[in-house]
């Protein structure tokens, strides 16, 4: 298959009203298998909501059998691999930005943001863990809106093959454009510098606990260039196609492909 439909998912996300929160990511995910979405993306912590404060340890969640149940169920009922996050509340009380990813096979896997930005780490633990995950022949990563601002991160998951690292939002304040000024800025080198596709979905509007989010998603090409974006700030559904017929273009260009030619000699002794 050279070509991949992905569904990025505008979203309103409430702080702590998890059902509400669920009933309209069910509404999207229905939207997006209706189009064809072979993958479903939504912004970070789209089911519990994003807040920086001392409220998230009580809008946090555990995953429960029943949503791992539900989702997983959903990915295979629909062949479609479905990502959705939340707070991340375990067991020894740590908080993790988590995003969940659901495959079609029934599998699922976790994604723990690794940098957690100043607002932040008062409340959030930080992941441990660089993962690439495999669905529908696309090599993938996650990245959680502050990780994006760190080069190496993106390396990493190039270096182990990713086609396309989904980069899930929640990103407050500013108007839509000037959020996607801001992220052009820094998302076309990550696709540019990798050779791989990126693509970024933030949460969107009031979440009801003194944060306003800036609706956008954009989608940008393994060249750097900007492929389609949305800048509206309403809710939605915005469908994109990968192309692997772009990715290999790309790829086998002796100028425009990068990665063969890093001096890894080089870069591991300097950070050894």
């Amino acid at each position: 298959m050279s070509t991949i439909k992905i569904a990025l998912i505008v979203q309103n996300c409430q702080a702590g009203n998890y059902e509400k929160n669920l009933e309209s990511t069910m509404h999207f995910i229905s939207i997006a298998i209706e189009k064809g979405a072979q993958f479903i993306v939504f912004p970070e912590m789209n089911l519990t909501g994003y807040v920086t404060d001392e409220s998230v340890i009580s809008i946090s969640k555990s995953p429960t059998e029943d949503m791992l149940s539900l989702f997983k169920g959903m990915a295979k009922s629909s062949q479609s691999t479905i990502m959705v996050g939340l707070a991340e509340k375990t067991s020894n009380k740590n908080i993790y930005a988590s995003h969940l990813i659901f495959s079609p096979d029934g599998s699922s896997d976790i994604y723990r943001k690794i940098h957690i930005s100043s607002f932040e780490k008062q409340f959030y633990s930080a992941g441990n863990t660089i993962s690439v995950f495999n669905s529908h022949g696309l090599i993938f990563g996650v990245q959680l809106c502050y990780d994006a601002h760190f080069p190496e991160l993106s390396l990493a998951m190039a270096s182990k093959q990713a086609d396309v690292i989904f980069i899930p939002h929640a990103s407050p304040r500013g108007t839509s454009q000037e959020k996607f000024d801001s992220w052009v800025r820094h998302l076309r080198a990550r696709a540019f510098d990798n050779g791989l596709y990126i693509a970024a979905v933030n949460q969107a509007g009031d979440n009801e606990k003194g944060l306003i989010f800036p609706g956008l998603c954009l989608f940008i090409g393994p060249d750097g260039n900007i492929i389609y974006k949305s800048i509206d700030g309403s809710e939605g559904v915005h469908i994109v196609t990968i192309d692997k017929n772009i990715l290999k273009a790309v790829r086998s260009h002796p100028m425009r492909y990068f990665l063969p030619n890093r001096r890894t000699d080089l870069f591991q002794s300097f950070y050894s």
